[in-house]
């Protein structure tokens, strides 16, 4: 088990050695720059690295996120994971959950701070300033986001505009 793991290791850290060198694929692939990728893995790699025991080793944390990446960004299932990063399903889904937790807990404070009266009332001033709302906090809008029509679902997902498509609803201050 453990050479197979090892094998996986390699192919991997191979992989992305060579993907850095090419900065447009490693756009492409991760949908950021490389720069952007090191910051939020050093950033991470407290809250996802694993310790090597006698009985595993453990997926690296440059490997933990680039599954976690490729799940999100690409929607694509455990199964097609699988076979992309050779690691068993069971496993990604808890690599892919850590991850998370782990992006959740880091950058919530830093993304989303909790923010204050005087907060609130700034955004307010700076919103009336440029659109001439008062009052207003941000701006609500939907997008209809063209889809394959889910099995079993008839025309719950059939628009007015004649094709499939799941709403997209955003929020938005003035800086967008």
């Amino acid at each position: 088990m453990n050479n197979n793991r090892e094998k996986s290791d390699q192919l991997f850290i191979h992989f992305f050695e060579n993907i850095r060198c090419y900065s447009e694929n490693f756009f492409e692939y991760y949908r950021m720059s490389v720069s952007s990728f090191d910051e939020l893995l050093e950033t991470l790699r407290p809250h996802i690295r694993k310790s090597i025991t006698k009985f595993c080793i453990p997926i690296c944390a440059e490997e933990r996120l680039t599954i976690t990446l490729r799940y999100l960004s690409t929607g694509t299932c455990f199964v097609a994971l699988k076979f992309d990063f050779r690691v068993e399903r069971s496993t990604i889904g808890i690599i892919v959950k850590d991850t998370c937790q782990a992006l959740w807990t880091v950058l919530q404070p830093k993304e989303m701070p909790v923010l204050t009266m005087n907060d609130w009332q700034d955004i307010s001033n700076v919103f009336y300033l440029k659109t001439n709302f008062p009052n207003c906090l941000g701006a609500i809008d939907g997008k209809h986001i063209r889809c394959k029509n889910p099995s079993n679902s008839g025309s719950l997902f059939f628009n007015y505009k004649k094709f499939f498509s799941v709403v997209l609803m955003a929020i938005a201050d003035t800086n967008l």
